[in-house]
């Protein structure tokens, strides 16, 4: 087996499994700095051991793989992750409107999360970094997120579009967390609540409804911002009239984002029912922050079948022309 091939596919299989970040981080490192040493330096233990990067873990992936053996953290994780649900939904998305880089709080940079959603074999996929007002997850300032835009976009090309988005923060009023010119010059806004979650149920209604009838949001995020699972802990949904605010959403044209975060399950199956019912669109993001969580899609694609979301209404099985013509 490939030393390179094992690293990163001991990466993915931790990202996917939400595992340490660092820990992943490590594997990708590992990859890329033996594919930077000389073929005698690779070919040499004591010299490979000793290189910046390459820790006890890796080393002895390295070597197993080098013995044409599947190194066994390898066999060990293939057997840890849990099984993969089939769904004939997951087979008709073709992209993913949600994804992080390290511009805020993902993991790696934005030509490897390109590749990434290239080797899903995703039509197009969305960069949607966080807005100012999280710094805790490094939100994009409005010059930032202008340097960011054509990095996204030059990584486009062969059939693979990557666009340029953001995941706006909802304020307290309902206003949005970047300026509305520079919304306007991206392909995909997702608009969703980061703080303040525990608002009056009124409010958080009246918050979410402004929100959604912004002329330039696209897709509703990760509606109740609970947590069911996960080292997080959990955290209970917000309180807000469901129906109104889907109305809203319908309204507009916006879609309901059907997150497919293990830990997320958001929105919960009741409020998917409540979406259906008002005529949402409804788009399946994976709400990745490493590589390996894009195809966390999985996820969200046999809730989506299982709770009778129509594909036709799914935005994410459409292909980019009609996408980008909805959106804009």
């Amino acid at each position: 087996m490939d030393p390179v091939d094992a690293l990163l596919e001991i990466a993915s299989l931790l990202e996917r499994e939400r595992a340490s970040r660092y820990r992943a981080k490590a594997f990708r490192q590992a990859a890329a700095t033996f594919q930077e040493l000389p073929p005698d330096v690779q070919d040499d233990p004591t010299r490979l051991r000793a290189a910046k990067g390459i820790g006890e873990s890796t080393f002895a992936v390295i070597r197993q793989a080098q013995a044409g053996e599947v190194p066994e953290y390898l066999i060990e994780l293939r057997g840890d992750v849990e099984p993969e649900k089939v769904s004939v939904l997951r087979g008709k998305l073709r992209g993913d409107l949600h994804a992080h880089t390290e511009w805020s709080d993902g993991t790696t940079s934005i030509e490897v999360m390109a590749a990434a959603a290239r080797a899903q074999g995703h039509e197009y996929q969305a960069i949607t970094d966080h807005s100012p007002r999280l710094r805790v997850a490094r939100g994009l300032s409005a010059e930032r997120l202008r340097e960011q835009i054509p990095q996204v976009r030059a990584q486009s090309g062969d059939g693979f579009t990557l666009l340029a988005g953001i995941e706006v923060d909802i304020l307290e009023d309902g206003a949005l967390d970047q300026e509305d010119a520079l919304l306007a010059d991206l392909d995909i806004v997702v608009a969703s609540v980061h703080s303040k979650l525990r608002m009056d149920g009124r409010a958080m209604t009246a918050r979410m409804i402004a929100a959604v009838s912004h002329p330039r949001v696209n897709v509703l995020g990760h509606c109740t911002g609970r947590l069911v699972q996960g080292d997080r802990g959990t955290r209970p949904p917000s309180a807000f009239d469901a129906a109104a605010v889907f109305a809203a959403c319908a309204e507009n044209g916006v879609a309901v984002e059907i997150n497919s975060r293990p830990e997320r399950q958001d929105p919960p199956d009741e409020l998917i029912a409540i979406a259906l019912e008002a005529g949402c669109l409804f788009s399946i993001d994976s709400d990745a922050h490493a590589p390996g969580q894009l195809s966390l899609l999985d996820h969200g694609a046999e809730r989506a079948e299982r709770t009778g979301v129509p594909a036709s209404r799914i935005v994410t099985t459409w292909g980019l022309s009609r996408l980008l013509a909805w959106a804009e």
